[in-house]
């Protein structure tokens, strides 16, 4: 049996902030979840995410350190619509979140804007352009 890909697992500073903001994209997380050394949410389609403080990967890897760059991963959440992009952007800047790329037209047909989590993941909100031909 191959393995299956099941879990997105991201190492945050501040557990609270880091699911407050997902929180803000839609993921059911429950609210008592906040002060947890690790948290699991389980997406539609049945992937999981997860949440690891990096007191608890310090737990079983003592040499793991803060990587020094971000940008290396980035999320990208689907939005209703065009209008819905400029929506969640502004909502998430508004909240105090870091906007990353203004919402644009992007070459590829789809309305476009990228945010970061309080750890400085990437995260792109994305929907077709009306009449655009997306794979």
């Amino acid at each position: 049996m191959a393995p299956r890909f099941d879990l997105i697992g991201l190492v945050v500073s501040d557990m609270a902030a880091s699911l407050a903001f997902y929180r803000r994209l839609g993921l059911v997380i429950p609210g008592d979840a906040d002060s947890e050394p690790h948290v699991e949410a389980t997406l539609p389609g049945g992937l999981r995410i997860a949440w690891d403080t990096e007191d608890t990967v310090r737990s079983f890897d003592p040499s793991w350190t803060p990587p020094r760059d971000s940008g290396r991963v980035s999320l990208a959440f689907a939005c209703d619509g065009p209008a819905d992009v400029d929506r969640t952007y502004d909502e998430l800047v508004g909240a105090g979140y870091q906007g990353h790329l203004k919402p644009w037209d992007a070459f590829w047909g789809m309305r476009y804007a990228a945010v970061l989590d309080p750890d400085g993941n990437g995260v792109d909100l994305f929907a077709p352009l009306p009449g655009a031909q997306n794979p």
